[in-house]
């Protein structure tokens, strides 16, 4: 397996060294980094308090004092937009990697397992995901609560069953290799080949699911805070700054929630072109528009 795997690293380093980012990875990675470094750093250097109400600034539109204007109650929507891109990438993040690790393992074991194990997960799993995802996600977070955690735990749990099948695929191609049989037969249990064989194998699957969940996590958080059901105010998050002034578009007022609006269309798709680069790069492939 060492060797295989020795030669594997071989060629992505080989293929890394021939690789050239498209522009359109260039653009999107600082796309990326820019909201991340917001995240991390723009409470500290936005030029307006974002929880500052001024009842004479209400609604004042774009400026050099105030880039993307005001909203309803005076506060800056530049700084809101900035300091609310950390609830949404914090739990987009924790969502995708707890989902994708936790369907990685489902898949492992369902693809290596098989028989009744893979059997009954299997329809759990087709049951979960042919339901409507937010009409679920509505029903767990009232059950649950309206909490960040909850947040994470119902888009993780949503996420794990569609990784499942992706992994338990991956599996099944892998699972009557030379590797696999030799494995068996010098009697390595199962969580070993389970582990050290097959995950290598599929690891490039497991980084092109993270990836493509972060995507559909941060929709998934926009869509839940609009809604009322996702990060809780007073947060900034963007799917709530839309919310609150969905009704101000009415009257004009377009800036309040276009700014947010084209704040998670940029992460959005940011994150959706770097994982197609990567899909690319590990699988030569790309992923459905």
């Amino acid at each position: 397996m060492m060797s295989r795997i020795l030669s594997d690293s071989k060629k992505n380093r080989a293929n890394l060294g021939l690789y050239r980012p498209s522009f359109a990875l260039i653009v999107a990675a600082i796309v990326f980094m820019f909201w991340v470094l917001a995240a991390i750093t723009a409470r500290a250097f936005v030029p307006h308090d974002p929880f500052n109400v001024r009842l004479d600034a209400m609604l004042l539109p774009p400026s050099a004092e105030y880039l993307f204007g005001t909203d309803d109650m005076g506060r800056d929507v530049f700084s809101r937009v900035l300091v609310g891109s950390r609830d949404i990438l914090t739990v987009s993040f924790f969502a995708a990697i707890i989902g994708t690790a936790s369907g990685t393992l489902l898949g492992l074991m369902m693809g290596y397992l098989r028989g009744v194990f893979d059997e009954v997960l299997s329809r759990i799993g087709e049951a979960v995901i042919s339901l409507p995802g937010v009409i679920m996600a509505l029903l767990l977070i009232a059950a649950l609560g309206r909490s960040n955690v909850a947040l994470i735990g119902v888009i993780a749990f949503e996420f794990m069953w569609v990784v499942a099948r992706t992994i338990r695929a991956a599996v099944l191609l892998q699972a009557e290799k030379d590797f696999i049989l030799a494995a068996r037969a010098r009697g390595d249990s199962a969580a070993y080949v389970m582990l050290r064989e097959l995950l290598p194998n599929v690891f490039s699957v497991v980084v092109v699911e993270f990836t493509v969940r972060m995507t559909f996590a941060v929709f998934s958080v926009a869509n839940l805070s609009f809604l009322g059901f996702g990060v809780q105010p007073p947060s900034p998050d963007w799917g709530l700054l839309v919310a609150q002034a969905y009704g101000l578009l009415v009257a004009g007022y377009w800036w309040v929630s276009l700014f947010p609006t084209l704040a998670i269309a940029s992460l959005v798709i940011s994150i959706y072109v770097i994982a197609n680069e990567i899909n690319r790069w590990l699988s030569g492939g790309e992923l459905p528009a």
